[in-house]
């Protein structure tokens, strides 16, 4: 099957990573795709964009003829990931300010990136995978 997801979590992210680089190269597109865990209590997510984006960019991905590596980073409950000391939002490679956040992930660094706002976007997420 073309695309190919692996999920992490805070704590588990870097051991992912780690997978999901030395995999890359086998892959036509590698993305990481930062998301709201979901609420408990509604087995839904709290996030309402990340309730909008996700069905929209796995019909792209899943549409895609190519081998395309998705790693969902969760980034937590809404008070973790509202914390301004987040690991996300302190990192230097990823400068997280909102999620859903999509990014394309080339050569051990980000290429290119989608934010909350416009994650949902089927035209930037084909124009993302496209390099433009």
């Amino acid at each position: 099957m073309p695309l190919k997801m692996v999920d992490a979590t805070v704590s588990t992210f870097e051991g992912v990573l780690e997978k999901f680089r030395s995999d890359a190269p086998k892959n036509k597109a590698n993305l990481i795709l930062f998301l709201a865990d979901n609420d408990p209590s509604t087995s839904l997510s709290w996030c309402p964009d990340c309730v909008r984006a996700e069905p929209v960019i796995y019909k792209k991905l899943e549409a895609s003829s190519d081998d395309i590596a998705l790693l969902r980073a969760y980034v937590g409950d809404r008070p973790t990931w509202r914390d301004r000391k987040h690991p996300w939002r302190a990192d230097a490679r990823f400068k997280l300010t909102g999620v859903p956040t999509l990014i394309y992930w080339e050569n051990n660094g980000v290429k290119g990136r989608l934010e909350d706002h416009e994650a949902h976007l089927e035209h930037k997420i084909e124009a993302l995978l496209s390099g433009k």
